[in-house]
């Protein structure tokens, strides 16, 4: 099998038919051996009965019956046969020539690690480009571990990933953020990239971590991080990427989680817990390198957030 497609599954009916239009379209582009490992993670809808219907003998659907996200893709690796596998949101969408392109990739340069671009698509209909961090970059390595790129955002050599064990840090949301700007430190110089919009990433309201109404696991980013921290320590490069992982700090503490600590009187207790993590992590943040760079007004806001 050359290549696994894991997508997680979780009360996502109105999704399950688009997903899996765009997945077969791009596999109908490749001519190498592929699966699609649907994973279904207690769903209280009718997931589980479509996914069951779908007429491919490509297609394996699985139940998971440990919560989240995280507990899923971990059972999918576990259950993937592939030389290579690629997690999907169920929730978003492939580009039809993505598969044949990544596997190109994949057997040009046997990487361990293959970055790919993406389209990220706001509610408001609003799009931006996600760009893959190329490995011809200067000091690539450097914005990889500030990038913090989601799982769907590469595809992964599975030998390499059971031989390292990694898995997704299970029980939280923020499972992502744990791991993945880690993994640069073990790819052994075999990474690639395809900057190409190969993937479309939607930006849903309902989603775990775009809900309108408080969510306790907002504070998932704090455990989150210290599992990152924890990484580049046992490694022996925390003092290495100090700058990189302090501004990755600065910005999920006090730009992009700040965003859901303000929003609801029950979360405010986050600004003293980032706080709290910056003095104790990093308490010269404010000479950051990379905010440094960064523009008068973002500048302006961190420092807002940070005395909220």
């Amino acid at each position: 099998m050359d290549i696994s497609i894991v997508i997680p599954m979780f009360n996502a009916e109105k999704y399950l038919d688009r997903c899996k239009a765009a997945v077969f379209k791009s596999l109908s582009q490749y001519d190498g051996k592929a699966e699609i490992l649907i994973v279904d993670n207690g769903s209280a809808d009718q997931s589980l009965t479509f996914a069951k219907k779908i007429s491919d003998s490509r297609v394996r659907v699985l139940e998971c019956h440990t919560p989240g996200a995280a507990a899923a893709r971990n059972y999918g690796m576990s259950k993937a046969r592939g030389r290579y596998v690629w997690f999907i949101d169920i929730d978003d969408e492939v580009a039809p020539k993505s598969v044949a392109l990544l596997m190109e990739t994949a057997a040009k340069t046997k990487a361990n690690l293959i970055m790919l671009g993406a389209e990220r698509v706001f509610a408001n209909g609003k799009v931006d480009y996600l760009s893959a961090v190329r490995p011809d970059e200067p000091d690539y390595e450097s914005r990889f571990v500030r990038y913090g790129m989601g799982p769907w955002q590469c595809l992964i050599r599975r030998e390499w990933w059971n031989k390292n064990r990694f898995a997704f840090h299970e029980g939280i949301i923020h499972e992502d953020m744990e791991l993945m700007s880690a993994l640069i430190l073990s790819v052994d110089g075999k990474y690639a990239a395809v900057n190409e919009p190969l993937y479309r990433y939607y930006q849903n309201d309902g989603s775990v971590l775009h809900k309108s109404t408080f969510n306790s696991h907002i504070f998932d980013i704090f455990p989150a991080l210290d599992g990152l921290y924890a990484r580049f320590e046992k490694a022996g490069k925390a003092d290495e990427y100090h700058d990189e992982l302090e501004w990755f700090f600065i910005w999920n503490l006090l730009i992009d989680s700040a965003k859901d600590f303000g929003k609801f009187p029950e979360g405010r207790v986050g600004f003293a817990r980032a706080r709290k993590m910056l003095r104790e992590r990093f308490p010269d943040w404010r000479k950051n390198r990379f905010l440094k760079q960064k523009s008068s007004r973002l500048k302006a806001r961190v420092r807002l957030n940070y005395y909220k």
